[in-house]
């Protein structure tokens, strides 16, 4: 079948033709469900807020998994960053495999994947073995958020799609906000094996209903897996990855050097293959698309920018502050809350205005919790704390349906499991290196090691360096700041890019919307 592609000139006759009739068929096919569009939503909703849990609530776990499992200091952030990496590794190959063999068995696939590796992590006896679990369980992961987005675009027609991926962040948003309390609790009250064993009755549960409701329909196409591309992302990622994290704890040596280059190195090559794989991993023909490439770099900038913000403001809670991890954690409860309950209604302003309105709104209302967040310091109220958190939130809730919708519509309807994987690539690339960020600024004003221990709740700050570990967070926020401006950038030139595609005639719009104007 023709792949169409879209420039920012006029696009070729016959191209628009396949396009608005991909699209027209896309809109009159039977939904994938049975039980109405509302319960495969519900079962969608349900995969994301069991992967979101999974996000924040290992993070207050760590010091109980150390002390229990004998892991080392420089190695537990790996329970972490293994789950992410993977994630981020696989997302674009499986769902290129929901293209190939149906993104609800791929989806389904996931959920025992998950409820599998879940299982595993409870049972784990040594560093090897959790880690390794870890892994399993972001394969499921990836299974589950790189299909859920394609999922949705089969379920629902491009004008209601906004709604629909709102309704989605509520799951992510429910999901961190489980992840915090019952992480807190569970660590605190019972065990930091209950943390996985909570997966299992939900993700069978899950898989029971999804079998029942969820129904492909999506076209098949026959595509080859780019296993050199996966092989050089993999291994660059975790060269810089590695090369990162153990700056935390170590000096820069030859060896750490070594690591960061051939990453880099590996990188370039990976970009290289890219170009010259006749199936690639990242489908580039993609970024003509005039609205793609913002797109999927305001998620990349956006997840750099803000994932890092949830560890800086628990190092600061748990550190100058001297907070538990579970007193630390509920602070930053209301702004999920309040985000998750404003998502289905950004996700309307989404489809009945350009996706770019609300998206670029929830970037700057993002850049105005960062300053509220550097203006915290050992004597400030806790008070500031929970309004950044929720202006916070709503900047979230504004930007994910918007930049969600966006990507969908621009992406041709054979191609949506393509894109919706791209979509979690870019912002797990983001995340993964947010993640090792925050260690490595908030570490300016005091030794590396010691704001590794804080950060994973082994430690407390006070006098003096509490005061200079705040300076040091101070800086990590404005850098944040300027990344999160970045990502308002990129995503408010997607209106003129919109505005150029659309002046030469509408049909160009319709192949880049979905549907007609944005």
């Amino acid at each position: 079948m023709h792949e169409p592609t879209v420039d920012s000139g006029q696009a070729n006759d016959s191209e628009v033709l396949l396009q608005q009739t991909l699209i027209e068929r896309s809109a009159t096919r039977p939904r994938a469900s049975r039980g109405g569009p509302g319960l495969a939503l519900a079962v969608v909703m349900t995969g994301v807020l069991i992967t979101a849990v999974d996000t924040t609530i290992v993070v207050l776990a760590l010091p109980e998994i150390e002390r229990a499992l004998h892991i080392a200091l420089a190695s537990v952030i790996w329970v972490v960053i293994g789950y992410l990496l993977v994630i981020t590794l696989l997302a674009t190959q499986v769902g290129r495999l929901g293209d190939m063999y149906g993104r609800v068995r791929m989806y389904e696939a996931g959920f025992i994947l998950f409820v599998a590796g879940s299982a595993a992590c409870a049972l784990a006896w040594n560093e090897a073995s959790i880690i390794a679990f870890r892994v399993l369980q972001g394969i499921g992961g990836a299974f589950v958020t790189a299909n859920s987005g394609a999922v949705i675009a089969d379920l629902f027609p491009p004008e209601q799609r906004g709604r629909a991926y709102g309704f989605n962040g509520v799951g992510w948003s429910l999901g961190a906000v489980l992840g915090i309390v019952l992480g807190g609790a569970i660590v605190t009250y019972v065990s930091w094996r209950w943390i996985f064993w909570i997966n299992v009755p939900i993700g069978l549960a899950a898989v029971a209903l999804a079998l029942r409701v969820l129904r492909d329909r999506g076209e098949r196409r026959r595509r080859r897996l780019d296993v050199a591309g996966m092989l050089t992302l993999g291994m660059g990622l975790f060269g810089l990855l590695w090369g990162i994290t153990r700056l935390a704890t170590a000096q820069l040596d030859g060896a750490l050097i070594g690591y960061l280059v051939a990453g880099a190195v590996l990188l370039v090559a990976f970009v290289w293959i890219e170009r010259s794989v006749t199936e690639p991993m990242l489908e580039l023909s993609l970024f003509r698309v005039p609205t793609m490439s913002p797109s999927l770099l305001a998620s990349l900038v956006q997840a750099l920018a803000n994932y890092a913000v949830l560890f800086l403001v628990i190092m600061y809670l748990q550190g100058p502050r001297r907070l538990s991890p579970i007193h630390a954690s509920l602070l930053l409860v209301p702004g999920y809350v309040i985000g998750g309950l404003l998502g289905p209604v950004a996700g309307r302003l989404a489809d009945r205005f350009a996706p770019v309105v609300p998206a670029t709104i929830g970037l700057a209302i993002q850049v105005v919790a960062l300053f509220a967040y550097a203006q915290m310091s050992v004597h400030t109220g806790l008070w500031l704390v929970v309004a950044a958190s929720i202006v916070n939130g709503v900047g979230a809730s504004f930007f994910f349906p918007g930049n969600n919708s966006a990507v969908m519509k621009a992406a041709p309807p054979q191609l949506f499991g393509i894109s919706s994987g791209m979509l979690r690539t870019f912002s797990n690339i983001g995340m993964v290196f947010s993640f090792s960020m925050a260690i490595l600024i908030a570490s300016r004003s005091i030794s590396r090691r010691l704001a590794f221990a804080i950060f994973v709740g082994s430690t407390s700050l006070q006098g003096r360096l509490a005061s200079a570990f705040t300076s040091g967070l101070h800086a990590a926020f404005y850098a944040s700041m300027g990344l999160m401006a970045l990502a308002a950038l990129l995503s408010a030139t997607r209106a003129s890019r919109g505005l150029r595609g659309a002046g030469a005639s509408s049909a160009p719009a319709a192949a880049r919307s979905g549907q007609g104007a944005p």
